[in-house]
């Protein structure tokens, strides 16, 4: 293999705090030699708790000192067992990357904040790690997400064209790829979040388990479209929310497998009325993240975007990794200060890269 791919290592945090995800690439930064074992490790729900105690802050407190140390020793933890359960050696990997957990986003006011001690890291995994790769952006008045859509381009280099990849997390965002590689990236709207809210608020539950209660429910349809009318799904992009943003407020007095329903729907209206803002429209439309695993969420999206809808997986793609190997493949750009913020992509005026590199000692 050529000297200029390393071994490296993503760590990815989502808005749903669902757990720590370990993805192994082999990269330079351009293209993808390899794809190596992969890892999810669950947040205990005392972590959970702790760092969604720390959403919406702007300043150190005691709540996010608590939570960046949470989230720090968990992700120490996750490469320790990911090195463990894989035989892989952490001294074989050449660079961390590090996302963190986004805990408050308003880059209107040009601010973003992903807790995670990229130096405590490093320290304890004996790598380098790369982490903060949202900040430049956001301070040269970009949006600072999505990050992921040039390592979507490097995914998508033999399929047709122009598609779209979706990837629902707590909010969903949008990479449409045309033709010579062209991106235009943004957030759609909410993606599980209020619906995950929803079912810990109403069901007991974490999530819509194979969107079993949407699936029983009655989509309340003029609140629907009254929700769909807001301001946020015209406004063109580069665009990109909060984890709060949107919530599930307004299903207020709906029975819970209707309220689930009509959060469902709503998240797959938001995906449909991204199509809007494509320069052309996409042949394909490819769903990743924890909204792939939703059959009841797939099928609202074939419906409201009357188009081909298939999963990450089923094109050989690993979804649920997939942000994780992003962050691998974006750590290795920020060591060779390539760009991977664009101006169609986040709004920055130019193509920027981005990231913060500490050394283990």
């Amino acid at each position: 293999m050529s000297s200029s791919f390393l071994r490296t290592l993503g760590l990815m945090s989502g808005t749903s705090v669902d757990g720590v995800d370990v993805a192994f690439v082999e990269t330079d930064g351009e293209r993808i030699a390899s794809f190596g074992p992969t890892l999810t490790v669950a947040y205990p729900d005392a972590v959970r708790r702790i760092i969604r105690a720390a959403f919406g802050a702007e300043q150190h407190n005691q709540a996010t000192a608590a939570a960046e140390r949470a989230v720090t020793e968990a992700h120490v933890a996750a490469a320790a067992e990911w090195s463990s359960t894989h035989g892989v050696s952490l001294s074989s990997i050449d660079v961390v990357g590090f996302h963190g957990q986004t805990i408050t986003h308003r880059p209107e006011r040009r601010f973003t904040w992903q807790i995670g001690d990229g130096a405590k890291l490093a320290r304890s995994l004996g790598v380098r790690v790369v982490n903060d790769m949202r900040s430049a952006d956001v301070a040269a008045g970009g949006q600072g997400a999505p990050l992921v859509p040039v390592f979507h381009g490097a995914l998508a280099h033999d399929l047709a064209r122009p598609l779209a990849v979706v990837n629902i997390g707590g909010v969903a965002n949008v990479t449409w790829i045309g033709e010579g590689n062209s991106l235009l990236a943004f957030d759609t709207g909410p993606g599980n979040g209020p619906i995950d809210d929803w079912c810990a608020r109403r069901a007991g539950q974490r999530f819509d388990r194979d969107g079993a209660l949407a699936a029983s429910g009655k989509i309340d349809r003029t609140r629907l479209e009254r929700w769909a009318e807001h301001r946020y799904f015209a406004r063109k992009p580069p665009k990109s929310l909060d984890r709060a943003d949107f919530n599930d407020a307004w299903v207020d007095g709906l029975s819970v497998v209707d309220g689930a329903a009509t959060l469902t729907r709503a998240t797959a209206r938001a995906i449909a009325l991204a199509a809007r803002h494509f320069p052309v429209p996409a042949r394909q439309w490819i769903i990743t993240g924890g909204g792939a695993h939703n059959p009841t969420l797939l099928a609202a999206i074939a419906e409201e975007t009357r188009s081909s809808v298939v999963t990450a997986s089923g094109l050989g793609w690993d979804g649920d990794a997939l942000e994780a190997q992003a962050f691998a493949f974006l750590a290795v750009r920020s060591l060779r200060g390539l760009p991977f913020t664009y101006p169609t992509t986040t709004g920055a005026r130019q193509p920027l890269t981005g990231g913060r590199l500490h050394l283990p000692s």
